[in-house]
């Protein structure tokens, strides 16, 4: 979902990053504020005083965000559901679930969280700017605040709107969910309903290009672009929790896959198994022992010489040992770790003993022919 990611801090227990594209959503918060919300706002105010004003309207907004995930982050963790970080982005923020809320109940709660968190700060802020002077060119802090009570309304109520991904969207979930006793059709029922805004969105952001209102025209089509494609990914993710919650590794896996002897050099390893197989990485053993795995990466940073010297078992891939799975897990437990990892490729062993080889394109060929065959099954 994310690009590269800036680690900022950790509270209670939540790494707080911030991916990339956020800076590019900070100058132009800070730029909109400073050039036009600001001055439109308090006649005669001065341009240094506007771009502080800008600054600490982004700033507020960035804390808001990150108060409003957490919230989130919280009521998930009263629920046992692990939650991998809160990171912030060009369309606003998101607590990583690591799985699935375990009921109708708790995915409500852990949705409504957000929104309640975002009107209570709306609150404060009103009660803040409420205290301050009249706002006018030499006390125009009143109106940073007032920015700040209204966009966490804005958030909130935006957020409340029933279409996955948004909080309302859950919500719906959640009670959809709680009326069927079916996740996977709750879901697929939520992300339709985030489709059709988020092709409303781009439908109204095209003919606001139109109408020459280009840059909110762009924001709605882009806002309206991201909504479909969550989505999407999400009634993907749930299909393939449908179609993998009973199938174990072992029977996804490639059973004894090439693997490389660990005192082979690596000319030959290059020549004999990179060449000849076409592989990205292949397990490294000793008899049938599972050391780790060679990665073409890192067999391409080694200088001439290191290849004639070295043997496999002297390039195993950093951290390599991680990447292995038993053959009894699910599906799931694989996709889950594969994501942890970032990787496409586990190693199955049993025992120590490397048994099998499974890759991203083995769970998605497995999931599509599954499909297929129950889409014939269901025909009369």
């Amino acid at each position: 979902m994310f690009t590269r990611k800036l680690e900022l801090f950790t509270i209670l227990g939540f790494r707080v990053s911030l991916d990339l594209t956020w800076f590019l959503l900070a100058v132009l918060i800070v730029w909109s504020l400073a050039s036009g919300y600001f001055p439109s706002m308090v006649d005669g105010l001065d341009p240094a005083a506007a771009l502080w004003l800008g600054l600490g309207g982004a700033l507020g907004l960035f804390l808001s965000i990150i108060f409003h995930e957490f919230a989130h982050a919280l009521v998930a963790r009263r629920f046992d559901i692990p939650i991998s970080g809160i990171t912030l982005f060009i369309f606003g923020g998101v607590a990583e679930m690591e799985r699935e809320p375990p009921s109708a109940v708790s995915e409500f709660l852990m949705a409504i969280a957000g929104p309640v968190a975002s009107y209570i700060l709306a609150g404060l802020f009103f009660a803040i700017t409420a205290l301050l002077p009249e706002v006018t060119a030499d006390a125009p802090l009143g109106a940073m605040f007032a920015y700040l009570a209204t966009i966490n309304l804005i958030l909130a109520t935006f957020n409340l709107l029933p279409a996955f991904p948004l909080d309302g969207g859950r919500v719906f979930r959640a009670g959809v969910w709680w009326w069927t006793g079916d996740l996977a059709r709750a879901t697929r029922m939520a992300a339709g309903t985030g489709r059709f805004l988020g092709l409303l969105l781009l439908a109204l952001g095209v003919f606001s290009v139109v109408s020459g209102n280009f840059v909110a025209g762009m924001w709605q089509a882009l806002i309206g672009l991201f909504i479909m494609g969550a989505a999407q990914s999400s009634e993907a993710q749930m299909m393939m929790k449908t179609e993998l919650e009973d199938v174990d590794v072992r029977r996804l896996m490639v059973a004894d896959p090439v693997a490389v002897p660990a005192d082979t050099p690596v000319e030959a390893l290059i020549e004999g198994y990179f060449y000849r197989f076409s592989h990205k990485v292949f397990p490294v053993v000793r008899g049938r022992h599972l050391l780790g795995c060679v990665t073409l990466q890192d067999v391409g940073r080694l200088s001439a010489e290191d290849r004639t010297r070295l043997t496999a078992a002297d390039i195993l891939a950093e951290n390599s040992g991680t990447r292995t799975i038993g053959p009894d897990r699910s599906g799931l437990d694989a996709l889950d770790l594969m994501r942890k990892l970032n990787t496409s490729r586990l190693m199955v062993i049993e025992d120590d003993r490397l048994i099998g080889m499974l890759t991203m394109r083995d769970i998605m060929s497995f999931v599509t022919i599954r499909q297929q065959i129950g889409q014939q099954e269901d025909r009369p």
